[in-house]
Order: structure tokens, then sequence, then C-alpha cells
């Protein structure tokens, strides 16, 4: 799964690297971006404009909103067999801004603390992560709250060694094509595993552990 990332840089340098439209005034760097949380999401790939939802997707026909929080990754190999996932599947696709994830490595005895992995591009440049967007009202006179989740695949052979799944993570121009292209066939295979010679993985200390902690120490390497 995908449980945790980050957007460290400023809203200028995200901008320039994926050639974005408008962004958001209120833009901060992000150590630790948490479910529930605001995400940076692109839903046009014309415009490119940058605006926030929720982390944690809330289908239309959803009763309440606390199924956010059980859905905040979507498994590739079953998007068009699960309800919550079929519709915006074929309508609403998004694009997720994130320059780095994170993973935990559990004991191998089973017991003891989970160690922490943030794995980002070796260029260091941010890029996005394949998602699902939808649109929620708790009663139809009731303002909309959008939302969105993110899609994950099988890991890469980076990935792999710490965790068996991982965000679906798309790159340069090529990232558009999930915005426009309407073929599911080619849709699918864009939710495959991303390069891991293209990628690099450290070992940082707990601090990300706590949802609330949202500083540059998130990353602070762990001697391990």
């Amino acid at each position: 799964m995908c449980g945790r990332f980050s957007l460290t840089l400023d809203a200028d340098e995200v901008r320039q690297a994926l050639r974005l439209g408008e962004m958001p005034p209120d833009w901060q760097p992000r150590y630790n971006v948490a479910p529930s949380q605001p995400v940076a999401v692109v839903m046009d790939a014309e415009t490119r404009d940058v605006r926030w939802m929720r982390w944690g997707l809330i289908p239309s026909w959803a009763k309440d909103e606390t199924i956010g929080s059980r859905l905040i990754n979507a498994r590739a190999e079953t998007l068009v067999e699960k309800p919550s996932f079929r519709s915006a599947f074929a309508r609403r696709r998004c694009l997720i801004l994130a320059d780095g994830f994170y993973e935990w490595l559990r004991p191998a005895t089973g017991k003891g603390r989970s160690q922490p992995y943030y794995f980002r591009l070796k260029s260091r440049k941010p890029f996005a992560l394949a998602g699902l967007w939808e649109t929620w009202r708790s009663a139809p006179e009731a303002q909309p709250l959008t939302t969105c989740t993110i899609i994950t695949c099988a890991a890469n052979a980076m990935v792999a060694p710490v965790h068996e799944r991982m965000p679906v993570m798309l790159a340069g121009e090529p990232a558009w094509d999930w915005l426009t292209i309407d073929h599911q066939a080619v849709l699918r295979a864009m939710l495959a595993p991303f390069p891991p010679e293209k990628m690099e993985a450290l070992p940082v200390e707990r601090f990300v552990n706590d949802p609330a902690f949202d500083s540059p120490d998130c990353l602070k390497p762990a001697d391990i």
C-alpha cells in the first residue's frame, strides 16, 4: 500500500518541473502527507491546474464519509471489478503530485518496530502518482467534498525488499496520457511498476510514523 508520501519542493519548482498551470496560493512543502489530509491533484491535461483534494476516496453513493479511510489506495489489478473504483477509473482519473513516498520494513522475526524507508527518483524531481477522484455530498444541499485515492501495483526490485506493493508512478510527459486516453487496455498497461534503476531508497528515522509530524526531519537518514 501507499500510506505516506512527500512533496517537499516549493510551488515554482513543481510547476516548472511538471509544466503545470495555476498552483494553489496556500502551497507549503510537505514531508509527511497522510490519509485524510489535502493532496495536490491535477484533473485536466489541458489547463494542468493544481487543486487540493482530500486523500481517501468517498464514492458518490457512500452513506457517510468514513469509508474514505479505507479507500486511500486502489489495487491496479482490480479497478474494473470494484464498485468503489470502476466508474472513477472510466471517467475520473487524476494525477497526484509527489516527490517521494514511504514504506515500512517489518522485522523478520515479527517482533519489534518497523523501519521506514523513503523512495524517490535519483534525479530528485517531482513526479505524479496515478489516482482516481470522486465528488460526494452528505446531503443534496450540502457542499461537495472532492476526494481521491492512489493506485498501487506490485513492487519493483527497488521497493520489493521493503514492501510488496508500491504506488503507480508516472513521470514526464507520458503521465498526461493517464488523463486523456480512453482505452482501458492502454490505461491498465500504464499501471506497471516504475523502472527501479531510476529510483533510490533511504532508511529514515521514525518521525514519519506520526501523521501529525510534518518536518524535514522526516527525511533524516537512519543509522541502521
